[in-house]
């Protein structure tokens, strides 16, 4: 009888950790993935300095391979999007992920008077919705804005675009795409001043929020060296107090 040949250490440890690293490279592809909210436009749902696991097989194209073998499920109006941005218009930041709620789906018909949003003629319930000027109008509170008037904000392309998209007064969604606004209203770039947000760069959704440090509202705007090693270095000192242990594992929606 021939004994069977013991596998080194060495062998073993280098197995697990290929295994570990093709599992790692799959779930960050298409599984799940981490962001840190970089803004206040999703708040009091999503604030600055959260940090999420977005799940991103659960939006997969449908008849994807990737469909077939992970849970999905079709995207629904009050759904939190995770997305790319769709245009390279006046964006410092070409394919800068944003994070807002989807207010209208393929073919809905979208209007908003005096911050009241309607969809297909019914008024919508917003509940998460955070008015930080309660008692001023702002560009897009009313929208769409009357013809060839221009919504302050907004990019050149869409400005330009909008009105072919605008019927008796709503703007209607076109196939394959989404109108989508951040909760902080007052406070949000959004599909309002540029467009709507295309099937094909769309992530996933917000999962959980795994970890929440306080950050300052302007600090995404700071990434030198200098400003990377302040903040790390204000991470280790100040980590138990600025950490928001309430929100830690929260599920938001």
């Amino acid at each position: 009888m021939v004994e069977p040949q013991k596998k080194s250490s060495t062998r073993d440890t280098f197995e697990s950790l290929v295994v570990t690293v093709i599992l790692a490279i799959f779930g960050t592809t298409f599984v799940v993935q981490a962001f840190k909210i970089p803004t206040g436009s999703m708040e009091n749902t999503l604030l600055i300095g959260d940090h999420l696991l977005v799940n991103k097989c659960i939006f997969a194209q449908e008849g994807g391979w990737l469909g077939r073998l992970l849970p999905q499920r079709a995207i629904h109006r009050g759904d939190i999007l995770v997305f790319k941005f769709p245009s390279t218009e006046e964006q410092n930041e070409p394919g800068e992920h944003y994070v807002k709620r989807v207010i209208g789906l393929p073919g809905d018909r979208v209007r908003i008077f005096h911050r009241q949003v309607f969809v297909n003629g019914q008024q919508l319930y917003e509940p998460y919705v955070r008015h930080a000027y309660p008692d001023s109008l702002f560009p897009g509170d009313d929208f769409p804005p009357p013809e060839s008037e221009y919504l302050p904000g907004s990019t050149t392309g869409w400005s330009a675009e909008i009105g072919s998209h605008v019927h008796n007064g709503e703007i209607v969604v076109p196939p394959d795409k989404y109108f989508a606004m951040g909760d902080n209203r007052e406070q949000s770039w959004d599909s309002r001043f540029w467009g709507f947000v295309p099937r094909g760069v769309i992530s996933g959704r917000p999962l959980v929020i795994y970890w929440s440090f306080e950050t300052p509202r302007e600090e995404y705007k700071h990434n030198t060296l200098g400003d990377r090693l302040s903040q790390i270095v204000d991470l280790i000192i100040h980590f138990p107090t600025k950490t928001r242990w309430r929100r830690t594992l929260v599920f938001p929606h």
